[in-house]
């Protein structure tokens, strides 16, 4: 059995939190461990990142090398297509109105890991091992990691961006909450007659959200846009067996010809929907970020921002420790993201259970808050001062 000398920092997990987190650490003067294999596989998944996450990659030197695969979203429109009695006109939020030429980008997946990965490759405080954790465990002075071929890498602290099975949360003893929703998400990237305009739509169903986000023009057409589709489970199984042609159909038609006929451009995904919360963000030597610390439905573009929160708010929570792992080095951190986690959780939840609710207090409810955000111009500018980034002390890694 191999032993690797203790380290001040290992990250598990490496794909886009893990890689960013990499990248911030090792720039603030950390040597550490990368452990995870990247998957650079093409597929249906696309991120959109807000403002403050491109700030954050502003400063680790990486904007530039994305900026070809980015689509930008100027303007998210929501339309209520859920047919209640109280239905509101469609509402846009323009970046415009307050102060920003974008809202935001959108990228693949595939594309955003592979040029993450180029610059984690050439950082020199990083060392990547691409294998997998097969078990962890801490004592007072480090935690301890075990990889497939029976390599231990010790660390004062261990960063687990392992996603929602996260075998280090596990390890720590840090309970989560748990629940699910009667929603299926199938994922797809599209092309389309008409140009998107720089508008993100996120149609309003009774069975959830159904949403339309900008991609770059490609080789394979002008006009793209990626597909977050929610919808009962039942519905689910049964367009999963529709060949491309039927499918793109019925996405037209949900998607009211808003763009004109769509047709899928390659593979689609599902997946069913649900949610996660950590009980606690960092405790016994190990650290949480992006999916292993929450995850909840794909609404409003909220996962992978909070996630490079996390990181943010991580790096700023280390700098001067001289212990990275110590109580109060981890306590500082939890306590940092505490707030902005749970709230994004809540309303998400609250969100998406309004929906699928049905009852007419509750769709008067959520109509009369789509008219005030429509016409409460102050109102409507601080929610999306607060969609793009949270009040409170900003990190130091998102400011300009």
């Amino acid at each position: 059995m191999n032993t690797n000398p203790p380290n001040d920092l290992i990250i598990v997990g490496a794909g886009a939190a893990g890689l960013t987190a990499a990248l911030g650490l090792a720039q603030s003067g950390w040597s550490l461990t990368l452990i995870g294999r990247a998957d650079l596989k093409a597929t249906a998944r696309t991120v959109a990142l807000f403002d403050g996450s491109l700030k954050l990659l502003q400063n680790l030197h990486v904007l530039e090398r994305l900026r070809p695969d980015f689509a930008a979203l100027e303007t998210m429109r929501i339309v209520d297509d859920t047919g209640s009695l109280f239905r509101t006109p469609p509402v846009d939020f323009r970046a415009s109105e307050i102060g920003l030429d974008v809202f935001g980008e959108n990228i693949e997946n595939r594309h955003l890991v592979a040029h993450l990965s180029d610059a984690v490759r050439a950082e020199k405080r990083i060392t990547w091992i691409e294998s997998q954790v097969v078990s962890a465990a801490y004592d007072e002075h480090a935690a301890h990691v075990t990889l497939e071929d029976g390599t231990q890498c010790s660390a004062k602290l261990v960063i687990s961006a392992e996603g929602r099975k996260s075998l280090l949360r596990k390890a720590a003893g840090i309970e989560t909450r748990h629940w699910s929703y009667p929603q299926v998400a199938m994922t797809a990237l599209l092309l389309h007659d008409r140009p998107h305009r720089e508008i993100s739509t996120e149609f309003h169903t009774r069975q959830g959200p159904f949403t339309l986000v900008p991609l770059p023009s490609s080789d394979k057409g002008p006009n793209r846009s990626s597909l977050v589709w929610m919808m009962d489970p039942i519905e689910a199984r049964r367009r999963e067996r529709l060949d491309d042609e039927k499918l793109a159909v019925e996405m037209t038609r949900q998607s009211h010809h808003m763009l004109g006929k769509l047709r899928l451009e390659g593979p689609r995904s599902a997946f069913e929907m649900s949610g996660l919360v950590a009980q606690k963000f960092a405790q016994n030597r190990i650290a949480l970020i992006g999916d292993a610390a929450h995850g909840f439905p794909p609404i409003g573009a909220q996962g992978l921002n909070l996630g490079m929160r996390d990181i943010a708010h991580l790096v700023d929570s280390l700098n001067g420790a001289q212990d990275p792992g110590a109580a109060d080095v981890l306590a500082r951190y939890d306590t940092a993201r505490r707030t902005d986690v749970r709230s994004r959780v809540a309303g998400v939840d609250l969100l998406n259970r309004s929906l699928l609710a049905g009852a007419l207090p509750v769709d008067f409810l959520r109509g009369a808050g789509l008219l005030a955000l429509a016409n409460i111009r102050p109102l409507k500018r601080m929610v999306m001062r607060e969609g793009v980034m949270p009040r409170g002390p900003v990190p130091r890694l998102m400011q300009a």
